[in-house]
C-alpha cells in the first residue's frame, strides 16, 4: 500500500504539524531555510534577517531626530521602502512555503511579520503611523532559534510550563493579598481619616497596595503613631509576600526540569524534528541526518 504523503509524521514538531510542512520540491527547500535554524543556509538567512531588522529600526530611530532627518531624510525614505519590499517578499515566501498559510498568518510570528510591513504602507495614507515600524524589533525573538541557544530555549519552555502549572496557586495567592489590602486599607481609613490624606477607602487601598509591594510612592503617608505601626507591619509583611509566588514558580520549574536539548534539527527523509545534536541517524526512519551546525 503506498504511503500517505499528505499527513506529516507524528514525530514532526508541533510547528511543522500546525503549519503543514511541505513534503517535496522548492517549498520544502524554502521551508528548511526560512523556518529551521540547523542548516547553514537557514542560519545565514535568519542572521541576515535579524541584521536587516536592526538596521531598519536604527533608520526609524535616526529619522525621528530632526537634525539628522533634515540632512538624510530622502535617503532614509529610500532605504525604508527597500527594506519594506524585502520584508514583504519574505512574508509572502513564508506564506507560500507552508501548506496551511492561514494558520501561519494567525500565529504570533505571522502577526508580527505582517505588522513589520503594514505601517509603511499605512504611512502612505497616514504619515503619523510611520513610527510604528519599530514593531519590527519583535522579530528579534527569532534570535533564540537563530543562534541555537538551546539552553535558553529549554529554560523558556520550562518557565512557560511552570507558569501554567502554578497559575491556580498564584490566583489563590493574589486573592488572599487582595483581601489583606482591602482590610488594611479600610482599617487605615478609620485610623487616619481624610485629615491625614486617607480621603476614601479606595485611596486607602491604593496606599495599602503601594506599601505592601514596598513601592512606597510617599504621596499618602500615615501621621498617627497607630497608623505608622500598622504601616510598619505591612512593610515587613510585604517582604514575605513577594517571596511566595517566586517559591511557587521555582518549585514547578524544578519539577519540570528537562534533560533533552531543544533543536530544530530535522530528518530530510521523514521530516521528523527534535533530534539530538550528536545523533547521526534518524530515530524514526533510520536515514542519515545532515550534519548539525554547531557554534
Amino acid at each position: 500500500m503506498p504511503k500517505n504523503t499528505d499527513t506529516p509524521p507524528l514525530s514532526a514538531s508541533p510547528e511543522a504539524q500546525r503549519l503543514g510542512r511541505p513534503l517535496s520540491g522548492w517549498r520544502l527547500k524554502a521551508y528548511t531555510i526560512i523556518f529551521e535554524a540547523d542548516t547553514r543556509a537557514g542560519r545565514a538567512f535568519d542572521l541576515g534577517l535579524i541584521a536587516l531588522v536592526l538596521f531598519s529600526v536604527l533608520v526609524v530611530m535616526l529619522e525621528s531626530v530632526a537634525a539628522i532627518d533634515a540632512r538624510f531624510g530622502e535617503l532614509f525614505n529610500g532605504v525604508e521602502y527597500l527594506l519594506t519590499a524585502i520584508f514583504t517578499l519574505e512574508y509572502l515566501l513564508r506564506l507560500a512555503c507552508v501548506r496551511h498559510p492561514w494558520r501561519y498568518a494567525r500565529s504570533f510570528y505571522g502577526v508580527v511579520d505582517l505588522l513589520a510591513v503594514l505601517p509603511t504602507y499605512l504611512a502612505l495614507l497616514v504619515p503619523e503611523l510611520y513610527a510604528l515600524v519599530d514593531v519590527r524589533v519583535l522579530r528579534l525573538l527569532r534570535v533564540f532559534r537563530v543562534l541555537k541557544l538551546s539552553a535558553y530555549v529549554a529554560e523558556y519552555a520550562m518557565l512557560a510550563y511552570a507558569l501554567r502549572a502554578s497559575a491556580r496557586k498564584i490566583q489563590v495567592f493574589i486573592s488572599v493579598v487582595l483581601m489583606v489590602v482591602v482590610i488594611m486599607g479600610t482599617v487605615m481609613y478609620v485610623v487616619e481619616g481624610p485629615a491625614n490624606g486617607f480621603t476614601s477607602i479606595p485611596a486607602s487601598i491604593y496606599w495599602a497596595i503601594t506599601t505592601m509591594t514596598t513601592v512606597g510612592f510617599g504621596d499618602i503617608t500615615p501621621k498617627t503613631d497607630l497608623g505608622r505601626a500598622i504601616a510598619s507591619c505591612m512593610m515587613l509583611l510585604g517582604w514575605g509576600v513577594l517571596a511566595v509566588p517566586t517559591g511557587i514558580v521555582t518549585a514547578e520549574m524544578t519539577a519540570a526540569r528537562r534533560d533533552r536539548p531543544a533543536t530544530t534539527r530535522s530528518c530530510h527523509a521523514c521530516l521528523s524534528e527534535g533530534h539530538l545534536p550528536e545523533a547521526r541517524f534518524c530515530r524514526d526512519c533510520g536515514a542519515r541526518l545532515p550534519p548539525y551546525q554547531r557554534e
